[in-house]
């Protein structure tokens, strides 16, 4: 009898998921809780596993379709044996301690075949190989399919440069697929893609942030020196104690959860008629993941150290680069922190992750003029925004929010308990 393999329910108010990748082939044999196929939904990525071993029959649905939570999806054969071949689990385990001997391989002599005047014709190169050219400069060579040789390079000892190719392709009338573009005659094709249930999701909320908050953004300057000189200080000492690398998340989350407890606003929502205030920081961090956007969130990062948030921005980012995140992790965060800076984003207004009420946005690092008592100094700095919804949180909170993340960023000694060494000797 077949046994009828259905979509799970992937989480609350789901009930489509798409059919990313088939992982198995029909006719082959399937153990127990073997993963079978991976669906994606609007918020995550999952396996559906073999419910009972067996040989699978048939797929009801292809790779790209979308099918409802319920549907069969693919068809099992219980009653058919494993192959004689088929390695069972339980014999994988018990494998022997002491490595088998390696059989040793005779390669028998490949006898050369004589070469034809035709085929030696066939196999000559079209262009000698004895010139010097760039990497790009050799793909520009074949893509326009120009003769190396009257190409004239102007770089050190004659090497053909990318700009040497596109002069010669233009004197000269390259026949590549890469002519076309200079002849004005390149291709007009277009390609469609369906957009995947994440992708819809993802387009669904940010248009529904931008229509039904009041967003406003303000900006702000930090000085990155002091952080870069204590991770070039202290950097192989973390790694070697703490396993994982000391990276700027950890530093920006800490401030983060320092300036969200002292302006409790800024990690609030709005829920119908009332504001909900939470006493606990779940950072969501932005991850670019290769199906879009994702948003896995750090629980409780209030209670964690850095390189305990180093270690968790790891296992997540490695989760989301191999779409393995699951609803719990992607769901419930308080407050968002994006990096354009990674892709080289010199400034941007990021956009409200709902319900919360504020994201911070990081770019990237460039030298700077920047005055200290009263001298121009050069200066590694990062422009950093917070956009936030302006029915709950008021200026007042935001620029005092994003100036304490300044602050604390530019005195890392106050990141332990958002007070300086003065203060807390003190007791201020």
């Amino acid at each position: 009898m077949a046994l009828e393999i259905k979509v799970p329910s992937p989480g609350e108010s789901i009930s489509e998921v798409t059919i990313s990748k088939l992982l198995v082939n029909v006719g082959d044999y399937i153990e127990l809780d073997q993963p079978i196929i991976e669906v994606e939904s609007e918020k995550a990525t999952l396996e559906i596993n073999a419910e009972k071993a067996g040989v699978l029959e048939k797929f009801t649905a292809s790779e790209g379709d979308s099918v409802k939570v319920g549907d069969v999806v693919a068809l099992i054969d219980t009653t058919a044996k494993a192959p004689a071949n088929t390695v069972k689990k339980e014999e994988k385990a018990e494998a022997p301690k002491s490595a088998p001997a390696v059989a040793k391989l005779e390669v028998a002599p490949v006898k050369e075949t004589p070469k034809t005047e035709t085929s030696a014709k066939q196999s000559a190169p079209s262009v000698q190989q004895n010139y010097s050219a760039s990497p790009l400069a050799e793909q520009l060579l074949k893509e326009y399919g120009l003769n190396p040789d009257k190409v004239k390079g102007s770089g050190l000892n004659g090497r053909i440069t990318k700009m040497d190719v596109l002069q010669a392709a233009v004197e000269q009338g390259g026949s590549g697929k890469g002519a076309g573009y200079l002849k004005g005659s390149g291709s007009r094709e277009e390609k469609r893609e369906k957009m995947s249930n994440l992708r819809k999701t993802i387009a669904k909320r940010l248009v529904m942030a931008k229509n039904e908050t009041a967003m406003l953004t303000t900006f702000n300057e930090v000085n990155m020196k002091p952080i870069m000189d204590l991770r070039a200080k202290y950097k192989d000492t973390f790694k070697e104690k703490h396993g994982v690398g000391l990276g700027f998340m950890s530093f920006f989350t800490r401030a983060c959860v320092l300036a969200l407890q002292k302006w409790p606003a800024v990690n609030s929502f709005i829920d119908g008629e009332e504001i909900v205030m939470n006493d606990y920081c779940d950072i969501s961090i932005a991850v670019s993941g290769p199906r879009g956007l994702v948003v896995p969130v750090i629980r409780n990062a209030e209670t964690l150290s850095l390189a305990e948030i180093e270690n968790e921005v790891k296992r997540l980012a490695i989760k989301a680069r191999d779409n393995k995140l699951s609803i719990e992790e992607m769901t419930g965060g308080t407050f968002t922190i994006t990096n354009g800076g990674v892709f080289g984003s010199m400034m941007s207004t990021p956009i409200i992750n709902p319900p919360q009420s504020a994201i911070l946005g990081m770019h990237n690092i460039v030298e700077r003029p920047w005055v200290e008592n009263g001298k121009i100094e050069v200066r590694p700095v990062m422009y950093i925004a917070l956009s936030y919804d302006h029915r709950v949180i008021d200026g007042r909170e935001s620029v005092s929010f994003l100036f304490m993340v300044k602050t604390l960023l530019e005195n890392p000694e106050m990141l332990l308990n958002g007070t300086s060494s003065a203060e807390s000797l003190l007791d201020l």
